[in-house]
């Protein structure tokens, strides 16, 4: 598969009345034509930076980036703003204009691109049709939901034909069931028109919901790569094990004894690890949590259990556990969760 995004040793510094601030450092990634690709982080990671290097709206301090094998650092302003059009983003806030309705809302970019009033409209009714609100052409924006309004958002960007989606953040203002239908939209619509999308959240739930690889930022550094699948089994970085543990525990503290992060391989596997566990080794284990998690539509299930004090025998245990083929297991150190 052919890459659609190319990001070489891109870095952005900014200078502030504190001194030079290094938002991104030396990152680098691609993205596969056509695949749904996740770039998360916490806050201050460097994501909302990283997605304006993309299309340029920021420009790299070094580095460069490619889009269908164009470098866009040596694009001419004309060069550059065609490209962008090709390049549809979506946001938290929405952007809609709240002073028209939301067919013109639509109909805008298309009018100020030049295309004509009545061939504006009949594709804005068509897009509008694809994420379900023909029927709200004429409502104004305050008149919508959240969910209703980043729809309208959507349309948008499609009736301008992109091949890349960038979404900063787009289901952060909304709740999580409405979140999940916006999910399934942008599924669907990468589906069904073959667009590229970039989704950026700090939000691990949504990257397990339609990614199929992302990136893990931390203080502008590009962590950790992988497929969403093997970054739920099994986060080798800090940052990741965060993001993991925030989206899927309830325990938000864990101190003393040996913890370890049970991932299986199948959320019903039939082997009774703990049980088996403490069997053999005659031993307590405390079981601090334990859930299901939905990574592209197929359950996957984690626990996170404690072991004994005494270091001999809990290093037993945990080798134990690594030889098992139907979870993978990983110590933890001890951690607590903002």
């Amino acid at each position: 598969m052919d890459s659609m995004i190319k990001v070489s040793h891109l870095s952005k510094t900014f200078e502030s009345k504190s001194g030079i601030v290094e938002a991104l450092s030396d990152v680098s990634f691609d993205v596969k034509k056509g695949e749904i690709f996740g770039i998360i982080g916490l806050s201050g990671a460097g994501k909302s930076t990283l997605v304006r290097c993309l299309n340029l709206l920021e420009k790299p301090s070094e580095g460069y980036v490619e889009i269908d094998g164009e470098d866009m650092m040596k694009l001419d302003e004309k060069s550059l703003r065609l490209k962008r059009r090709k390049i549809g983003m979506i946001f938290q806030a929405f952007n809609l204009l709240m002073q028209v309705n939301v067919l013109d809302n639509v109909c805008f970019p298309m009018e100020i691109a030049g295309v004509k009033k009545s061939e504006a409209r009949k594709k804005a009714l068509e897009y509008l049709k694809v994420v379900g609100l023909e029927e709200k052409a004429k409502a104004y924006p305050s008149q919508l939901s959240g969910g209703q309004k980043q729809r309208v958002a959507i349309a948008r960007v499609l009736a301008s034909d992109p091949e890349i989606l960038l979404c900063d953040e787009a289901t952060s203002a909304l709740d999580p069931e409405t979140t999940k239908s916006i999910l399934n939209l942008i599924k669907e619509i990468n589906r069904k028109y073959d667009i590229t999308v970039v989704l950026i959240t700090h939000e691990m739930a949504v990257i397990q919901e339609i990614c199929n690889r992302c990136v893990v930022l931390e203080n502008g550094k590009l962590v950790e790569e992988n497929t969403v699948e093997e970054l739920f089994r099994h986060p080798r970085t800090n940052a990741a094990r965060r993001l993991i543990f925030n989206a899927n525990n309830q325990v938000k503290s864990m101190k003393g004894g040996k913890l370890v992060r049970i991932a299986f391989e199948e959320s019903n596997t039939t082997e009774p690890v703990i049980a088996n566990l403490i069997l053999e080794f005659k031993a307590p284990v405390n079981i601090l949590e334990s859930n299901i998690t939905y990574i592209n539509g197929q359950s996957r299930g984690q626990m996170m259990v404690q072991l004994p004090d005494d270091e001999d025998l809990s290093k037993k245990m945990i080798e134990y556990l690594k030889k098992s083929t139907s979870i993978v297991a990983q110590e933890v150190n001890d951690y607590e969760l903002s």
